[in-house]
């Protein structure tokens, strides 16, 4: 779903993935998927925190904006996907048009 997104948000076709070789990423189904949209699937060197750090800051600092969020706006945790929805598409909109 997520790729689709992009995709379609970007109107560019995604051709490879990197991840982590966190267990979520490693699995038969996606593996499929992946071959099945010609999408190129490539994986960082094992216990390397430094090919990990950008995006490892990247979420660090989504969760903690969508905590700010919660936090100001003084409403419950289950808004939590809300937040990091808010907090994903502000970071991405100020990175790309620097506003």
């Amino acid at each position: 779903m997520i790729l689709w997104l992009v995709q379609r948000g970007l109107q560019a076709q995604v051709r490879v993935v990197r991840t982590d070789k966190g267990t979520e990423f490693l699995n038969q189904t996606l593996h499929a998927y992946f071959a099945a949209e010609g999408i190129q699937h490539q994986t960082s060197v094992a216990r390397t925190p430094e090919q990990n750090g950008v995006v490892e800051r990247r979420n660090r600092n989504l969760v903690e904006a969508s905590q700010t969020m919660l936090s100001a706006a003084k409403v419950p945790l289950f808004f939590w996907a809300e937040a990091i929805a808010t907090a994903c598409f502000t970071q991405n909109n100020w990175l790309l048009t620097g506003c």
